[in-house]
C-alpha cells in the first residue's frame, strides 16, 4: 500500500490516528517507506506507532533544527563514552552592557541592567520589547541588536 505524507493539518491528524487501527504488518511496511530501514525486531506496537507518527509530521512540518540535532548528537556521543554532559549556555550580557543601533537613522541605546534593559528610561524585560517599540513590529531582540546571526542555517547545520 502507497502512503503519502500529507501537508493539512486535519489530514495529518487523521493520518496519525490511522496508526492505531493498522495491523502490525502495516506499521511495518510504513516504517520501512518512512525511515528506508527494517523496524527493529522487539519494538513494542505503541512504541512503533510514536516513532511513526513522529516520522509523518516531521516529513511534513519539518524536524528539529540544525543546531539542535548537533546539539543532540553531541551529548549523545559524550554520553556514549562515559563523558559528562555539557551543554554550554546561551550567553548572558553583564549589567551595565550598552547595546546600539541605527535604525531609519536614528540612533539608539540599550543598557543592560540585572533585572533587565533600560531604553529611553524605560525598563524592559527583553531586547524582543525594546525591537518591536523601536520598529513597530515583532523581532527577535538578540538579532535586532546584532547578537545572533541573521544568516539562517541550510539543512545540513551549516551556515
Amino acid at each position: 500500500m502507497k502512503h503519502k505524507v500529507s501537508s493539512t493539518s486535519s489530514a495529518l491528524a487523521h493520518e496519525i490516528a490511522a496508526l492505531r487501527q493498522a495491523t502490525p504488518a502495516d506499521l511495518k511496511e510504513r516504517w520501512r517507506a518512512l525511515y528506508g530501514t527494517e523496524p527493529p525486531r522487539h519494538i513494542s506496537r505503541d512504541l512503533l506507532i510514536r516513532a511513526l507518527a513522529y516520522r509523518i509530521q516531521e516529513k511534513a512540518l519539518g524536524g528539529l533544527k540544525p543546531s539542535t540535532r548537533r546539539l543532540l548528537a553531541r551529548v549523545a556521543s559524550d554520553s556514549s563514552a562515559r563523558r559528562s554532559v555539557r551543554v554550554a549556555p546561551q550567553p548572558a550580557l553583564k549589567p551595565g552592557t550598552v547595546l546600539l543601533r541605527e535604525w531609519h537613522g536614528t540612533q539608539h541605546q540599550v543598557i543592560v541592567r540585572e533585572d533587565g534593559i533600560v531604553f529611553r528610561g524605560k525598563p524592559y524585560k527583553s531586547l524582543s520589547e525594546v525591537a518591536y517599540r523601536i520598529t513597530g513590529t515583532k523581532w527577535s531582540g538578540p538579532r535586532f541588536f546584532g547578537l545572533k546571526s541573521n544568516h539562517e542555517e541550510r539543512g545540513d547545520g551549516t551556515v
